[in-house]
């Protein structure tokens, strides 16, 4: 694949993961060369936009006997390929989108490799054989002369019919080992709880200095507790399957932004070191603000943003279904979603508890807006204290460690959920596993919803703009 021209380059060079997108980029190539490099603004639905790496091409497949081509483009994001492509039909003039459950009327294609991205298991190569099965079954164009008769030998379809099995990372079944990093009541909470909730062979607890939340470390080091291991050292966290970060700076500096540089910087000096440490660790931030600072950790650790996380709005999400399914007799899962602030709004699943089925976020709906209101209602004035927060995140690490497969609402990237073109990072439903989070698909919410989590992308998009990372 020719990346050589100056556009291309130009682009390119933006992109967090440069290497590994380049390499995947060849990968395309070597499988369809016909899939060519170019440029172009994207536009996000939230009227946002940002210039992208884009494929375009034809492929072709099989339907009825005969073989068609379909043009489509593929939109890279700038943290591609741990973020999944926007795919989209390119129908020509004389051409029309069969609007089906795998394409919407614009074009836009939602297969579940798509909303169930993870890489290096999902790949734009796996994603175009995944393409090929569907749309054999049901294809996304049709000829405008047939258009009335719905009759789909008369398409162009797209794609390859290459398999692709790439596999997961496995991992040892030994020496399961956890570090929390930052002391203080979170901190001890958090390897209090940890240790009641997980089977762990090591839990090794480092008391920072440079944290301004410090304490607990002589007392479990006098007490001698079983699997804890103290240090002040961050080599002690090496070979981590979960590392968690509770480590806090606060200032007497009077700009909240003065504040957060402070934990910013503080950061500098513990999540490259750490994450070189532990490079296939899940890293669960609660520092505070705690959507900044997973966004800050993401950056700083150079891990795919899979396995950087937030504490978020977890705890709020399972006082939240508790309340629903106990006292208002509801037995769905909830989740509350957003930015951890007054903005944050609930969602439901469409599913119930014992359902099989894969969750899924229900769109918003005049019937379980006043439900969930009322749930809120309810939630108020129950405080985040240490020892609530410390048990939402061993409930996160467990589901990590055992491959519980659970949904969480964590703070991740939400870049490219429900139209969402910023880089932010905001709590969102995501099923835990041993391979970090896996995101579930976006809905439409209600107007007072959405304008919500618009405003919490602004604000936060605001201040990451003002922190030197």
């Amino acid at each position: 694949m020719d990346l050589r021209s100056e556009k291309i380059q130009r682009i390119l060079s933006k992109y967090k993961f440069h290497d590994v997108a380049v390499e995947e980029l060849q990968k395309i190539y070597r499988i369809y060369p016909e899939m060519m490099p170019s440029t172009g603004t994207y536009t996000f639905s939230d009227n946002t936009q940002k210039d992208l790496l884009k494929l375009i091409g034809n492929v072709s497949v099989n339907y009825g006997g005969r073989s068609y081509n379909i043009p489509i483009q593929l939109w890279l994001m700038d943290s591609f390929p741990f973020t999944p492509p926007i795919c989209l039909l390119r129908p020509t003039s004389n051409m029309v989108i069969r609007e089906g459950k795998h394409v919407d009327k614009e074009g836009r294609l939602h297969l579940p490799g798509l909303h169930n991205w993870d890489y290096p298991k999902s790949t734009v190569v796996g994603l175009l054989t995944e393409m090929i099965s569907k749309f054999e079954e049901d294809p996304p164009l049709s000829s405008k002369t047939t258009v009335d008769k719905k009759d789909p030998h008369e398409l162009l379809a797209f794609v390859s019919n290459l398999q692709i099995n790439d596999g997961g990372r496995t991992h040892d079944q030994q020496n399961i080992k956890v570090s929390v990093i930052g002391g203080g009541d979170l901190g001890m909470s958090s390897v209090m709880s940890i240790l009641s909730k997980c089977k762990v062979d090591k839990l090794v607890f480092i008391d920072v200095a440079e944290s301004s939340t410090k304490g607990g470390s002589t007392d479990l080091e006098m007490f001698s507790l079983p699997k804890v291991e103290v240090s002040k050292d961050l080599s002690a966290s090496a070979g981590s399957r979960v590392v968690v970060v509770t480590a806090n700076s606060w200032s007497s500096e009077q700009s909240y932004a003065s504040v957060v540089q402070n934990n910013v910087d503080m950061y500098r000096g513990i999540i490259p070191t750490v994450a070189q440490l532990s490079p296939n660790a899940v890293m669960l931030i609660a520092s505070q603000p705690v959507d900044i600072m997973s966004h800050v950790a993401w950056r700083q650790s150079c891990l795919p943003p899979t396995h950087v996380i937030g504490a978020g709005c977890n705890l709020d999400s399972e006082r939240l279904s508790h309340i629903l399914d106990i006292n208002l007799n509801t037995h769905k899962p909830a989740w509350v979603i957003g930015e951890l602030s007054d903005n944050k709004v609930a969602v439901m699943s469409k599913t119930g508890h014992s359902s099989n089925v894969q969750p899924a976020i229900a769109a918003g709906s005049s019937s379980t807006k006043p439900l969930l209101d009322r749930a809120f209602e309810m939630m108020k004035n129950r405080g985040q204290r240490s020892w609530s927060v410390g048990l939402s995140i061993a409930d996160i690490t467990n589901s990590i460690l055992t491959n519980k497969m659970k949904t969480h609402s964590v703070s991740t990237l939400a870049q490219g959920w429900g139209g969402i073109g910023a880089e932010v990072f905001l709590s969102l439903p995501c099923i835990m596993g041993t391979n970090g989070s896996m995101r579930l698909a976006g809905v439409s919410l209600g107007q007072e919803e959405d304008s919500k989590l618009r405003e919490s992308v602004t604000s936060l998009s605001n201040l990451i703009s003002q922190l030197r990372i």
